[in-house]
């Protein structure tokens, strides 16, 4: 069976659908990978998950750097597959993978290097949650190469129409992770314990089977990395336009985990229970954006292609069947929030105090789950136009506008819960900002017809 969905034609709906699934089934994995170690660093203590937190808003913060070569590598390498020049392509797909080890370089080096400061940043309490904090940044700091280039090689592949194979690296990799979790964490056998260590280590190893799975896939694939010739000359025109595709969605992911620290050293301010409250809460909360940012990765490719082929109308029709099915997931996530809050949070961490605090949160955020769906969904929408100016900017203005309201509403008798109100009302306000901003932004793109043959 072929690996690559064909976007070109066929039914919408079912090809969205196909491309869709394996990538949200890849979502669900890293969620699952996140998941894991929650649950058995859970047993540890509330003080092990806070730091785990800590060191994690890095790791998010690296997340957001890597878009600067994935988003631009994807849309460029989807717009020139569907105009059908793929050598052009494989151009565009090695600067992006050029680009995207040169910053995990860069990155390893900081994480590594300045640790402490790091994590002190954070205004973690406890010396042994500091200690722990950055026991877990020096190891995954140390697999910084993977935390770039996985997502990279997978957006690439997913531009040429195959997303299965990075669903089923993912799957290898979740698999050797929830063997790894509790052996390194508690040890096994002769293994000793290395507490949040061990955690740091089975996602690092896990993420290593992950790239050894796509790099793999990528030695024998006629559809793009054929034409990917990494010991040619860097081509700076290229890169350029790369760049500029990328900029503004890498300094929107890039400000995100930036303020998301600044709310954290809020948060901090009611003790280490808090941070690992909305640690283990935002793990929780992923499973609605993760599959919106699945879901939008697809959509980037399928407009692209079309785009690139010269049929807009077709990438219309794409845009409306996915706001329809993402409504639905935001919907089914918002019930599923409000309504099993203390008994989900409570898998997670079983000091009852702490599950109370887990609850609130939980609550409160359930209310914005579909406008966080339909904030990524469209920013997806707008990347396969190559166009990424209007939601960076309306995401970043909205997502910093949480700390002078995460200030005033916490000092109301809100205290704690009106900075999660602060998060829940901006994710609103995005969303609904960005759905009118894209059928305003449709309005400028003329209807055109496919072009013969496809």
């Amino acid at each position: 069976m072929a690996r690559q969905v064909e976007l070109l034609e066929g039914s919408i709906p079912g090809t969205l659908t196909r491309l869709a699934a394996p990538i949200m089934g890849s979502q669900l994995i890293q969620m699952a990978y996140n998941l894991v170690d929650m649950l058995w660093i859970g047993w540890i203590g509330a003080g092990a998950v806070a730091a785990v937190g800590a060191a994690g808003m890095y790791v998010w913060l690296a997340n957001g750097l890597v878009v600067l070569a994935r988003m631009g590598g994807q849309v460029l390498v989807a717009q020139n597959l569907g105009a059908g020049d793929r050598p052009l392509a494989g151009r565009c797909a090695a600067e992006a993978i050029r680009l995207g080890s040169t910053l995990a370089v860069l990155t390893t080096l900081v994480t590594v290097g300045l640790n402490g400061p790091l994590i002190r940043l954070l205004g973690l309490n406890g010396a042994d949650v500091i200690a722990q904090g950055r026991t877990y940044l020096v190891i995954v700091g140390l697999g910084m190469v993977f935390t770039f280039l996985n997502p990279l090689l997978t957006a690439l592949i997913t531009a040429t129409g195959n997303s299965r194979t990075p669903f089923a690296a993912m799957c290898a990799g979740l698999g050797i992770n929830f063997i790894l979790d509790p052996a390194l964490i508690f040890g096994w056998g002769p293994l000793p314990a290395w507490g949040v260590g061990g955690a740091a280590a089975a996602t690092v190893l896990a993420q290593a089977v992950v790239f050894v799975f796509l790099l793999a896939y990528a030695r024998n694939d006629e559809s793009l990395f054929r034409y990917v010739h990494l010991r040619q000359k860097p081509d700076r025109q290229l890169l350029g336009r790369l760049c500029r595709i990328s900029a503004p969605a890498t300094v929107q992911n890039a400000l995100f985990p930036l303020i998301a620290m600044v709310i954290s050293r809020l948060v901090a301010s009611w003790g280490d229970d808090a941070v690992a409250v909305q640690k283990v809460g935002s793990q929780v909360e992923s499973i609605s954006w993760m599959v919106a940012d699945g879901f939008a990765m697809a959509l980037n490719s399928f407009i692209g292609q079309n785009y690139g082929a010269g049929n807009t109308l077709r990438a219309r029709q794409g845009y409306r069947v996915a706001m329809r099915l993402m409504t639905l997931w935001g919907l089914l996530c918002t019930g599923l929030l409000i309504g099993l809050a203390r008994p989900i949070f409570s898998l997670f961490i079983h000091e009852s105090a702490v599950q109370t605090m887990g609850q609130s949160y939980l609550v409160i955020l359930g209310f914005s789950e579909l406008f966080m769906c339909w904030e990524i969904l469209v920013a997806g929408a707008f990347a396969g136009f190559g166009s990424t100016l209007i939601p960076s900017l309306v995401s970043t203005v909205l997502t910093a506008a949480r700390i002078p309201l995460a200030l005033a509403l916490s000092s109301t008798a809100l205290g704690l819960n009106g900075v999660w109100w602060s998060i829940s009302l901006s994710s609103i306000g995005k969303g609904i900002l960005l759905v009118i901003a894209f059928a305003w932004f449709q309005r400028r793109i003329p209807d055109r017809a496919p072009r013969a043959g496809t």
